[in-house]
Parts: C-alpha cells; structure tokens; sequence
C-alpha cells in the first residue's frame, strides 16, 4: 500500500518536475506475509528473503544501467536488498560507500537480541554480518558492509541489548539527543563529512524517522522526532553535497495515515532530496565555511569547541567540486 499512497501523491510527477526522467517500474512480486511466530528466532525468514532478492536484482540491474533507483517500500527489512545491491554495485565500479539511515530505530538487532524475531529490526546487522546466511550472503559478499561506513540519524528507540551491540560494532548514531544538543546543521555536516567525487551515497528513509505529529501514518510511531523544518534542512543538505546515487523509502502506511497526509510530506521532502530549491544558492562550500567560521569564532569566544567542524571544511570544497551531473530517475 505504500508504494501506491506515494504514487497517489505525486512523487513520479515531482521528481519529472526537477528535471528527471522517471521510470516507473511498477511493482515487484513476492510471497504473501504468512503471520507466523517466529523460527529460530526469525519471523518470515524465508519471506523476507524471497522480497529482498527481488530487490536485489532490480536495484542492482538499474545501477548497472546508469539510473538512480527509488526503491518504494514495505517495510525497512527491504533495505537488505537494495544496500547489498548498491554495495555490490560500489565494489565493482570502485566506489566508497555511505549509507545514511534516516530512522526512529537503530535497527540493529540479531535473534539473540531482537524481543520479537521481527527482520525489520535487523536489516543493518544483517548488512554488517549478523544474521541468516542468505540475507548476509545476497549481494555476494559477506559482509556486505562495514558499520563504519554507516551514518544513522533521528534514532530515538533502540532495544536494551541492542544497544550495547551499536556501541561494540562502532556505528556512528546521531541520536535525537545529538541533534538537540548541536542541531541538524551541525549533525548534518558530520553525517555528511569526508564525502568525495568517488563517494556513492545511498539514503535510507524510513518515514517513522519524522515525528508522528506530522507523520502519522507509520506502524511504529515514536514520538520526538525531526520537526517539518528540521527534516527539510537534512533534505536539503543530502542533495547539496551532489553525490546522492540511490534511495530507499519505506514504511509508510496508509492505513494508518490522515489523507494521505504522510505520504504528501514524504513527497515533499523527496523533492528536497533532489533539488527542490527555495532559491538559487551560493555554491555549498561557501555557505559552510563562512558558516564554520562564524561558528568556530563563537565557540573560541565561549571556551567551547564545535565537533566536526574541521572535516566539514575538508571536506565541502570535495562534496562541491565532485558534484555529479544529474542522471536518470528511476522508480522501483
């Protein structure tokens, strides 16, 4: 139902509008959700593997075709599929990897650890080597990933044991305790630091990532989340740093929605991931150095140092000369 909500507000139109070409492959096919207790310690497990080598092979097949794919989802156990996808896309192109996670969850669960067996609580640990072979295995390296090449951002629910495993693994969470500390601009600029003209960026956008005040229509709501404004302002940053290559977006549901209100916000933010503008803005990297600057002048005066603020101005002339030109959109 999610993919249709996000068709219904107008996302391939959006997009068109931006300057892409948009390709709507339509959907992908797979078992049904059988409602079954879990199977040493895994629910649907062959389920889950049967969609997300669907969504391997798309996402993989549209990569190698020089398209941007949008994977529309489901749930966020999805995302085993596309980021094993892309990072078997990075490996043989000869690309560094980021993913960005934009979620409530850590999602970082194993069955030892998971208190429901649930694999939409263990995409990223499964992507990290912790989990059913055939998941770690489906992009044909194990594992798929490293955590450190990991960026998590709005996490505000994480299970007891789950989160000692986030901190042994080094998985670099920005937390909503981080962002109200600091801001997004300033979470944003570590989540972003060090990117290059050879880096693939992949955002992975669960929509419970947003508070549920504005975004109702999710399963697994958890209140605190990213304000309207805030979530523009990460939009905004991921498509100024010009190395977007792939996205997912999962979880919306709208049963649970107000008139498709979720899935209009969704759309708007999309639109914000690629491109959508206010105004014509100066070049990124002369807005965040003079903006470090100010800051770095501010935090002398305080006694204070402002964190990451040296690899942002590393980093931001890299992110703006290696701008990618925009390729073809393409709906999955």
């Amino acid at each position: 139902m999610g993919p249709e909500a996000l068709r219904v507000a107008g996302l391939g139109e959006a997009l068109a509008r931006h300057g892409f070409n948009v390709i709507d492959r339509g959907n992908l096919s797979g078992p049904p959700n059988p409602s079954l207790p879990p199977v040493d310690g895994y629910r649907h497990r062959a389920e889950v593997f049967e969609w997300n080598r669907s969504v391997h092979d798309a996402v993989y097949r549209d990569l190698t075709l020089g398209h941007l794919p949008v994977l529309l989802g489901g749930d966020h156990s999805l995302g085993i599929g596309s980021i094993s996808a892309v990072a078997r896309y990075c490996r043989e192109a000869g690309l560094d990897l980021r993913v960005l996670w934009l979620d409530a969850h850590a999602d970082f669960n194993t069955r030892e650890l998971s208190p429901s067996g649930n694999l939409h609580g263990m995409p990223l640990a499964c992507l990290c080597g912790f989990g059913p072979r055939e998941l770690v295995q489906l992009g044909g390296s194990t594992p798929a990933i490293s955590p450190q090449c990991i960026r998590q951002v709005g996490i505000r629910s994480v299970d007891a044991g789950e989160r000692s495993f986030v901190h042994e693994q080094g998985l670099e969470v920005f937390d909503m305790r981080s962002i109200d500390e600091w801001g997004v601009r300033q979470v944003m600029d570590l989540a972003l630091a060090d990117l290059d003209a050879n880096t693939h960026l992949h955002v992975s956008f669960d929509v419970d990532f947003l508070d549920p005040e504005i975004a109702p229509g999710v399963g697994t709501t958890v209140p605190g989340g990213p304000s309207y404004r805030e979530a523009q302002l990460c939009m905004e940053m991921i498509s100024d740093t010009g190395r977007l290559g792939s996205v997912d977006i999962v979880e919306l549901n709208p049963a649970l929605d107000v008139r498709n209100k979720t899935a209009t916000l969704a759309v708007d933010l999309v639109e914000s991931l690629f491109g959508k503008s206010t105004l014509i803005r100066r070049p990124v990297v002369d807005r965040v150095l003079e903006h470090a600057g100010h800051r770095l002048s501010l935090g002398r005066g305080c006694g204070q140092t402002w964190p990451g603020i040296r690899s942002a101005k590393k980093s931001m002339k890299a992110r703006t000369e290696g701008s990618n030109p925009r390729r073809v959109g393409n709906t999955t």
